[in-house]
């Protein structure tokens, strides 16, 4: 990454504020991994969602740019912005194309006129996240079951859900099923260990991989590199 990454907290529940500048210097396969969010993203002049990724968003080289973004906790993000979160999977998309592109623009130019832009897209953010109400405790509850381990029929049978409603909820609010859901969740617990410097057979054991091997295929799979890659390397995103 070509600068640095930082978080900070945000006002919307479970919700983070990041900012990065980007540019600066050659970035070499600096990408987005899959993680089960949606955020919300401000650079100079531009307002726009990422959906939820299903593979590696390449975040190449370019023009220096300063970007700030809030990132949604899985599952929250549809209902704030009214979207099924399937119609933005592996895309970004202008806010304009979303709301009214006065809407859009008007949230744009507050931004881009404040002294600190992370904090006045955080302020947004939380203004638009309260004007939908609270976010669906089931959706929560979906998301730490999998995210424990829990197969999908349990996390179905515990929600009160049958195997199908379950399908169909997480793809309006996570952009894909609750089996890629999982993964994805468990890549995330696999990343985390791996950037601690677990070793990989232990990150394997851990993150609820089958074996070693398991784990380096699905790694690979999700973001194009190998688990060892991401040993001690300071977390994410753009």
């Amino acid at each position: 990454m070509s600068g640095p990454y930082r978080e900070r907290a945000c006002p919307v529940p479970g919700a983070v504020l990041w900012t990065r500048t980007t540019g600066a210097v050659a970035e070499t396969g600096a990408s987005v991994l899959p993680d089960g969010c949606m955020d919300l993203i401000w650079s100079a002049g531009r307002l726009f969602v990422a959906g939820p990724d299903t593979r590696a968003h390449p975040a190449g080289p370019g023009e220096r740019r300063r970007y700030a973004g809030v990132r949604f906790a899985p599952g929250t993000a549809p209902a704030y912005l009214g979207v099924p979160a399937h119609e933005l999977r592996d895309r970004r998309v202008d806010l304009a194309d979303l709301w009214t592109a006065a809407e859009a623009r008007r949230i744009t130019e507050r931004i881009d006129a404040a002294a600190d832009p992370g904090a006045a897209l955080a302020a947004e953010a939380a203004r638009i996240a309260g004007a939908a109400g609270p976010p669906d405790p089931l959706l929560a509850h979906v998301v730490k079951a999998l995210d424990a381990g829990r197969t999908v029929a349990g996390t179905a049978a515990e929600t009160g859900l049958g195997a199908r409603a379950l399908h169909r909820r997480s793809l309006a609010a996570f952009g894909y099923g609750p089996k890629t859901l999982a993964r994805v969740l468990r890549l995330q617990r696999a990343l985390a260990l791996a950037r601690a410097g677990v070793p990989l057979a232990e990150t394997a054991a851990r993150a609820g991989y089958t074996d070693q091997a398991h784990l380096t295929r699905d790694v690979k799979t999700l973001t194009g590199r190998t688990p060892a890659g991401f040993h001690n390397q300071a977390n994410r995103s753009t």
